[in-house]
Parts: structure tokens; C-alpha cells; sequence
């Protein structure tokens, strides 16, 4: 068993890899680049560096791999899975580049079946606020993963 303070750092470590797969998607649909471009920039020089005198917690390279494979793999049943959840004028295109990638490692995340569904709605709802701290986005980032989660529930033996 961990101990407290090791499974704490496991904790921090695994919301810093979500936040860097986060940004990874976004920066590959804002720039066009290609995976082994951005798992390159991530994984070899994007890492466990310092802001100011702050050492940065390294995140998990190897959830880093799964969330950006699955994300990339489904992106198409991710992406329908999000169009179903709008309203009928609502077009997927005028969702903000970052909450797509965050709507998109959640649920690449949620397909890998390996983390409760709480856990995810609530450690993406947490990214999402860090990015809008005061706006109505934390709320619609609740609602579509509760939706989609809700009507794609993860096989019973891995609950």
C-alpha cells in the first residue's frame, strides 16, 4: 500500500498528465501537428520543468501515451458522442478548441475503463475551472460528460 504523502503525489501526478493531454489535443488541433510531433515535445522536453523556483510534478508518461492514443482512436465516436449532447442550433465547431480537448481526453479516458466515472467527471471538471474560473463553461462540461458517461456507462466488471 502507498503511503499517504506517495499516494498524494500519485494523485497530483495523474490531474498534471490529464492537464498535459489536455493541452496536447489542443495544440494538435490548433497547430496540425501530428502525434509523434507532440509526444516528442511532451515527452522529451515539455516535462518536469520549473516555473519560477517551483519544481513542476513530472506527470505519468505512460497515461500520458493512453490518454493521447485513445483520444485519437475514437475521436470520432468521442466527437458524436458530444454532437448528440448539444442543442439542434448548436454546432460542434463553435465549442471552444479547449473544450474539446478537454471533452475529448475525459471521454478518451472514460473509454480506457479504467478509472470510476466520478473520478473523471470531477478531475476534468477541476481542469475546466482552472481554465475558466468564473464562467458558465465549468457547468456545460459537467453536463455534457454526466450525459455522455450516463448513456455510455464502462463495462460492469471494470466498476
Amino acid at each position: 500500500m502507498l503511503s499517504s504523502s506517495k499516494s498524494h503525489q500519485r494523485l497530483v501526478a495523474k490531474r498534471v498528465t490529464r492537464l498535459n493531454a489536455v493541452q496536447a489535443v489542443f495544440q494538435m488541433e490548433t497547430t496540425q501537428q501530428g502525434l509523434d510531433s507532440i509526444l516528442y515535445e511532451f515527452l522529451e522536453c515539455g516535462f518536469g520543468q520549473k516555473i519560477g523556483n517551483t519544481q513542476l510534478q513530472k506527470p505519468l508518461k505512460s497515461l500520458f501515451k493512453e490518454l493521447l492514443n485513445s483520444a485519437l482512436n475514437n475521436q470520432d465516436t468521442i466527437d458524436e458522442s458530444i454532437k448528440k449532447c448539444l442543442a439542434e442550433n448548436w454546432e460542434f465547431s463553435r465549442i471552444d478548441p479547449t473544450l474539446r480537448a478537454i471533452f475529448r481526453i475525459a471521454l478518451a479516458e472514460h473509454l480506457l475503463q479504467r478509472t470510476p466515472i466520478g473520478v473523471i467527471k470531477n478531475e476534468y471538471v477541476e481542469i475546466t475551472h482552472g481554465f475558466y474560473p468564473d464562467s458558465d463553461q465549468v457547468g456545460f462540461v459537467n453536463a455534457i460528460l454526466a450525459k455522455i458517461i450516463q448513456d455510455n456507462p464502462p463495462e460492469e466488471s471494470t466498476k
